[in-house]
């Protein structure tokens, strides 16, 4: 008969990723043209924790 695996707590989370802040999506500054003017800003995927929001294992 095999050994019951012990439950994980609900209330144990897992930290939030630093650079996103949990979100997985971060902004950045688009520039156009000769000067790079900066034109606005355009989400995408956080690279520190590859969008799951979770803070990666050291």
């Amino acid at each position: 008969m095999a050994i019951p695996k012990a439950a994980v707590p609900a209330s144990a989370e897992p930290a939030k990723c630093p650079v996103c802040k949990g979100t997985g999506e971060v902004s950045r500054t688009v520039h156009v043209g000769r000067k790079r003017r900066a034109v606005g800003q355009q989400t995408g995927l956080c690279l520190n924790c590859l969008g799951s929001g979770e803070a990666p294992a050291e």
